[in-house]
């Protein structure tokens, strides 16, 4: 039986200065590639499991550079259509201590913006699929992301593929003449494996519960309403996980998830994090972990908890993807988190 899994969204251009310095400090920035889907489905390549990106892409050289990074990962790159327009750029400054990380996007007119439904043949792109990945930020690039989007959430359901939602609610890009809350319950009414944090579920889904999201500490007891009420409004979702971010400053965080499957609520093991290097990426890192979990491990607490170590492991590494294998994850699972030279 296939387990291939497909993802569709934007890959963008990511320009960094070097290390921690500030936009322009040098007058130089580090080149590599982000975005939340191709992010899933690199991580994905690196645990050893299938994984097939559809995105539009431009007729350029910078373009085909990014297709050739996905197939070094051994990411299926075949069903990515070439259109008018160019490739997005996005800006990310890391932060330190208590200076927060910056992000300034360049994506408007980007080949997946200006790309419609129809643009894209999902009967190709889904073809020996057993799994769509989607998010929240595809649907705010454009009305024909949007459209995009709905199409291939459509598209799977029609050929009873399970479909994933990661929620990724993103402020700066809603400005196509319509707010995440228009959009995104169509979309996470056709969505078999919802991933979220709590301002997801208030902004995309106008869903929300007493919590306090700058004080560090989180109340797991609010989560778990969060998460049911989440649930009992979307009733085709067979799970949700949200995860579980305590923000002492940029590079100190605790790090944990929870996950509510309608028969149990689970929490995970805590990751106290400190000295992060980059947290970019982190979420979609747990989505890939969550998706290889529950297609690959026996319970739903070990694709969690393997969910939360990728993640975890993911903000030592600088840049959006995430280059852990799967056993280098179950490694820290089992305890081996010490930092320890290994040879």
């Amino acid at each position: 039986m296939s387990q291939l899994v497909v993802t569709f969204g934007e890959i963008m251009l990511r320009l960094a200065p070097p290390g921690f310095e500030r936009f322009l400090q040098s007058p130089q920035f580090v080149a590599t590639w982000g975005g939340g889907e191709a992010n899933v489905a690199v991580a994905l390549a690196n645990f050893g499991h299938p994984a097939r990106y559809v995105t539009v892409l431009p007729s350029n050289p910078i373009a085909d550079a990014f297709v050739g990074e996905l197939r070094r990962f051994g990411v299926d790159a075949s069903c990515i259509v070439r259109g008018p327009g160019r490739v997005g750029i996005y800006f990310v400054e890391p932060g330190a201590n208590q200076r927060p990380s910056k992000v300034v996007y360049d994506r408007q007119h980007s080949a997946i913006a200006l790309a419609r439904p129809g643009d894209i043949d999902w009967s190709k792109a889904l073809d020996g699929a057993a799994w769509l990945h989607v998010t929240g930020i595809t649907p705010a690039i454009s009305e024909g992301a949007a459209g995009l989007a709905l199409e291939a959430m459509n598209a799977a359901r029609a050929r009873n593929l399970t479909v994933s939602c990661d929620l990724n609610f993103r402020k700066n890009l809603w400005k196509w003449g319509k707010s995440a809350h228009e959009v995104m319950p169509e979309l996470f009414r056709l969505t078999d494996v919802g991933i979220a944090n709590e301002e997801d579920c208030q902004m995309a889904l106008g869903i929300e519960v007493d919590v306090d999201v700058e004080s560090g500490r989180l109340d797991q007891q609010q989560y778990e309403k969060l998460t049911a009420k989440v649930l009992e409004a979307y009733p085709n979702l067979k799970m949700l996980a949200i995860t579980l971010r305590e923000s002492f400053s940029a590079s100190h965080n605790g790090w944990s998830a929870c996950l509510n499957d309608r028969q149990e609520f689970l929490v995970s093991r805590r990751y106290d994090i400190t000295h992060i290097v980059d947290r970019v990426g982190g979420g979609d890192s747990f989505a890939a972990g969550l998706i290889y979990g529950l297609l690959n491990l026996p319970t739903r607490r070990e694709a969690l908890e393997f969910a939360v170590a990728a993640s975890c492991l993911k903000h030592s590494i600088p840049g959006d993807f995430n280059r852990f294998s799967a056993e280098e994850v179950k490694a820290l699972m089992k305890g081996g988190g010490s930092g320890r030279v290994q040879r």
